[in-house]
């Protein structure tokens, strides 16, 4: 086959890319990783039993801030990595915001409570589970966020895959919210970020070999 005929056969079904197309991918990763995690959540933990009274306290709207404000910085600087050669700008310095925010108030707890009573907050009452439930409720996002991505054009694979997991596990905290119990600053600054690090860096691994293009 000459040169002229092959570039013509590819160039028949030529169609225009929407301009939006990765936009509404990821808008549908993202509802689809919220209605699994919901799925999940009240399958697996379901609601806690003082959610009504809950929703009155500032750090439960606190909590779900922080997660929303990561997702959303996670959700702007994903869509410029799926696109080859898009600087990413200062987008990924909005990630840093959310958790040196929550780092800030939880010293600041720290600081205003007796030594004897930080190791507590920390703790809390469910950290040997915390992260490991975020992570779980990761899954559904995590898995929508590769496939958002396969439509795309990654170049790099492992930020990308970073990325997906850290959308992931933002989605799953703004979903745990809803179940757990804690409220402490510190606690959230510890088991909350390492909750949503375990999909990142599940991410991370798993980029280059399943978003290779």
């Amino acid at each position: 086959m000459k040169t002229d005929e092959l570039i013509h056969l590819l160039a028949t079904d030529d169609q225009p890319v929407q301009p939006a197309a990765i936009e509404q991918r990821f808008a549908i990763a993202s509802a689809v990783g919220i209605a699994g995690a919901g799925v999940l959540m009240l399958t697996l933990f379901g609601l806690r039993p003082d959610l009504l009274a809950t929703v009155a306290l500032p750090m439960f709207w606190g909590k779900l801030v922080f997660a929303a404000a990561l997702a959303a910085a996670g959700l702007a600087l994903l869509r410029r990595m799926a696109r080859p050669g898009m600087a990413l700008g200062h987008t990924a310095l909005w990630l840093a915001v959310p958790p040196l925010v929550l780092w800030a108030m939880a010293l600041w707890t720290l600081s205003q409570v007796p030594a004897a009573e930080r190791v507590p907050l920390i703790l809390g009452s469910t950290w040997r589970t915390c992260p490991l439930n975020i992570a779980a409720l990761s899954v559904p996002a995590f898995v929508a966020g590769f496939w958002a991505l396969k439509g795309a054009a990654p170049t790099r694979l492992a930020w990308a895959g970073a990325g997906a997991g850290l959308l992931a596990g933002a989605l799953g905290a703004l979903v745990y919210a809803l179940h757990c119990p804690e409220m402490a600053t510190p606690f959230l600054a510890v088991w909350y970020v390492a909750g949503m690090a375990i999909p990142t860096a599940l991410g991370a691994v798993l980029g280059p070999r399943l978003l290779r293009w």
